[in-house]
C-alpha cells in the first residue's frame, strides 16, 4: 500500500531506492542493584568504558579517510569533548556508589536528566545537540555490554550486503561515527526519525549533496527493510511503496534535478552580478569551522556569520577557556584565507543558559524576551572578556571580526564598547598580537534597534539583519510555540517596511549591510531584496548557488522601480499581486 510520511527537507535533491533499515541503539539497560562491598568494582567497570569509547573515538578521528566530509572532524571532536568532561561520569559514580544501581543504569538514569534540560531549550541548533549526549551515552552502554560490533555489522543492520546505489538509509537517528561508516558505502539518501536543519545528519547530508528529510517521526517503525521509497528532499515528503505511475513520475523529476545541478555547479566560477551589472557579495553563514572549505568551494567571499554557540553547546561542560576559543576562531580564518569572518558572539542565556566549572549561571524562564544575547554576556563579563580576548587574537592571522547579537540600548553599546577595549589591553599588557583596528558590526533583530538605527550606524564598522528574530520580535511570535508558528510571515507588510527601511539608511550612510537570517538563502525572495538595494546577502553555504542563480537573472534596476508597490500593498491579494509582477 502506497502512503507517505513528512518531515523536515534538509538536503535537495529526489532519492529513490529500497529502505534499508538500521535499528534504533536505544537507551534500554538491565536495572538491577550490584553487591555490598561491588560499588567501586562497578564504578571502575563504568570509568573504563568511558575510556573504550575514548579509544575508539581517536582511532576513527586518526583514520578520517581523505575524502570524508569535513564536518566529520568536527562531530568527532565534539563527541570526544563531551565523552572527556567529567561532569558526565560523576553522576553515574555517586549512584552507583549511593544507591548501588549497576553501572549502564546510572549511565542512563542522568541521561535522562540531562535530555529533559535539553527539551526546554528554544535554540534548534542547541537543542539537537541533546543527540550528541544521547548518541554518546549510547557507545558507553555498548561498551559495557562488551558490544564492540561496527555499527554496520548484521545485528544493526537487517542486511549490510543490501547496501548499494539504490539504498535509503532508514533511521531513529544517526550519531557522526555511524555517518563515517556510510560515507564508504553507496547509498542514495537518508530518513530519520529525529533531528532538524541543524543537525549533523542534515549537515552531512547537504557536505555530500545526498537527498535527506529528518524529524519523519516513527519512520523507521512503519517502513520496512526492502520497501522501495521515494525521498523528496526539496519537499520534506517520504513516499514509501510507490506504484509504478507514481514511480515513473519522480524519475521524470529526479532527471530534471540532476540535470539543473549540474547545470547550477558550472555558477561556481563565474562572477556575481546582475544582469543590469550590479556586483553582488555573498557571503556564508557557517556552524562548524570545517564549513569554511565548503563555502570556500561554492564561492563565498567571507563568512558572514559563524555563530560560536556550538563551542558552548553542553551546559554540563565547563566553558571553553580562551586558548580553545583562539584556536577553533584562528581555524576558520586561517580557512577563508583572508577573507572575512564575522564571529557572532554567544548568544546565549534564559532558554540556553550554560554551567561553567560548576558554577550556576543559569537563569529562569525560557522566553526568547529574557537573558540572552550580549544581555547575557554583559553581566558575565569575564566570560565576555575571554571570548573577546581570543576574537581580537585570531584577528592577527586575517580579517576577523567582532558581531554583536540583540543590541538595543545605548548603554548596551557603550558597555559592550567598553569591554572590547578592555580586552585589547589586557592582550596589549601581554604582549599578544591583534589588530588594534579590528571592525566591530551590530546585528539588527530587534523592531526597537530598527527604528533608532541612525544609533547604530554612527557606532559600527558594520551592520547584519538577523531576518529570524527581527520577525520572531515583530510579529510577537515564538518561533518554538507551534500553536503561531503559521504566523510566522517573511512577507508581513510590517516586516519587509522594517527591511527596505533598515537597508535604504544603511545605503545612504554608506555602512555595508547584509541580510543574515534565512530570507537571505530563499532563493525565491532574492528579487525582493535586490529590489531593496541590498547587495550583501549571507546564508548556509549550500543555498549560495541557489541564490546566486536568481542573482545573475535579476535586473535590479526594473525590480527597484516595482518594490515600490510591494510595499504600498497590505491587503494579501493586493500584495500578491505585487510580488507576481516583481518576478515576472
Amino acid at each position: 500500500m502506497t502512503f507517505a510520511l513528512h518531515g523536515i527537507p534538509v538536503s535537495k535533491g529526489i532519492a529513490i531506492g529500497k529502505a534499508v533499515l538500521i535499528s534504533r541503539a536505544a537507551l534500554e539497560v538491565s536495572h538491577y542493584l550490584v553487591e555490598p562491598g561491588k560499588e567501586e568494582a562497578e564504578a571502575q567497570k563504568l570509568l573504563d568504558a568511558f575510556e573504550q569509547v575514548r579509544q575508539e573515538l581517536n582511532q576513527l578521528r586518526k583514520g578520517l579517510p581523505k575524502d570524508a566530509p569535513q564536518e566529520m572532524a568536527a562531530f568527532l571532536d565534539v563527541h570526544g569533548m563531551i565523552l572527556a568532561d567529567p561532569a558526565l561520569a560523576e553522576k553515574p559514580i555517586k549512584l552507583i556508589r549511593s544507591e548501588r544501581m549497576n553501572a549502564a543504569w546510572a549511565l542512563t538514569t542522568e541521561l535522562n536528566d540531562l535530555l529533559e534540560q535539553f527539551a526546554d531549550i528554544e535554540d534548534p541548533y542547541l537543542k539537537e545537540r541533546a543527540s550528541d549526549i544521547r548518541q554518546v551515552a549510547e557507545r558507553v552502554v555498548k561498551a559495557l555490554n562488551a558490544q564492540k560490533k561496527d555499527s554496520l555489522d548484521s545485528a544493526d543492520i537487517m542486511s549490510s550486503g543490501d547496501l548499494g546505489a539504490d539504498s535509503i538509509i532508514v533511521a531513529h537517528d544517526i550519531a557522526p561515527h555511524d555517518m563515517l561508516r556510510f560515507k564508504d558505502s553507496a547509498f542514495t539518501g537518508f530518513v530519520t526519525d529525529l533531528g532538524g536543519k541543524t543537525s549533523h545528519t542534515a549537515i552531512v547530508a547537504r557536505s555530500m549533496e545526498i537527498p535527506a528529510v529528518v524529524g519523519v517521526r516513527h519512520a523507521s517503525e512503519m517502513i520496512r527493510h526492502g520497501d522501495w521509497l521515494v525521498l523528496d528532499g526539496e519537499q520534506g515528503i517520504v513516499v514509501v511503496a510507490p506504484d509504478d505511475n507514481l514511480l515513473e513520475e519522480y524519475r521524470k523529476l529526479q532527471a530534471l534535478d540532476l540535470k539543473e545541478t549540474r547545470k547550477l555547479k558550472q555558477l561556481k566560477h563565474s562572477k556575481t552580478e546582475t544582469a543590469d551589472r550590479v556586483e553582488i557579495e555573498l557571503f556564508a553563514n557557517i556552524e562548524l569551522p570545517e564549513d569554511a572549505v565548503q563555502a570556500l568551494k561554492l564561492g563565498a567571499v567571507g563568512v558572514g556569520l559563524f555563530r560560536s554557540e556550538f563551542l558552548f553547546m553542553d551546559r554540563k561542560q565547563a566553558l571553553p577557556d580562551e586558548e580553545q576559543q583562539f584556536s577553533e576562531y584562528r581555524r576558520v580564518v586561517d580557512l577563508m584565507h583572508g577573507l572575512p569572518v564575522n564571529i557572532r558572539t554567544i548568544d546565549v542565556g534564559a532558554d540556553k543558559a550554560l554551567g561553567a566549572g560548576g558554577s550556576d549561571v543559569s537563569q529562569t524562564g525560557i522566553s526568547p524576551l529574557g537573558l540572552r544575547a550580549i544581555r547575557w554576556s554583559l553581566t558575565e563579563p569575564e566570560i565576555f572578556l575571554t571570548q573577546l580576548r581570543a576574537i581580537l587574537r585570531a584577528s592577527a592571522y586575517g580579517q576577523a571580526r567582532i558581531m554583536i547579537p540583540m543590541l538595543a540600548h545605548a548603554k548596551e553599546i557603550d558597555e559592550t564598547f567598553r569591554l572590547i577595549e578592555k580586552a585589547k589591553q589586557q592582550l596589549h599588557q601581554r604582549g599578544q598580537s591583534f589588530n588594534p583596528n579590528i571592525q566591530v558590526g551590530a546585528m539588527i533583530e530587534i523592531p526597537a534597534a530598527a527604528l533608532v538605527l541612525p544609533l547604530f550606524i554612527n557606532r559600527f564598522d558594520f551592520l547584519s539583519i538577523g531576518t529570524n528574530d527581527l520577525i520572531q520580535y515583530t510579529l510577537a511570535i515564538d518561533r518554538a510555540d507551534h500553536a503561531v508558528a503559521h504566523l510566522y510571515d517573511p512577507l508581513h507588510p510590517a516586516i519587509l517596511h522594517l527591511l527596505a527601511n533598515i537597508i535604504e539608511q544603511a545605503k545612504r550612510a554608506n555602512i555595508p549591510i547584509a541580510v543574515c537570517g534565512e530570507m537571505a538563502g530563499d532563493p525565491s525572495l532574492t528579487r525582493l531584496l535586490l529590489g531593496m538595494g541590498l547587495t550583501d546577502f549571507s546564508m548556509h553555504f549550500s543555498q549560495l548557488l541557489l541564490v546566486k542563480r536568481e542573482i545573475l537573472k535579476a535586473n535590479v534596476g526594473l525590480l527597484k522601480s516595482r518594490v515600490p508597490r510591494v510595499l504600498k500593498a497590505y491587503e494579501p491579494e493586493e500584495q500578491a499581486k505585487a510580488l507576481e509582477r516583481l518576478m515576472a
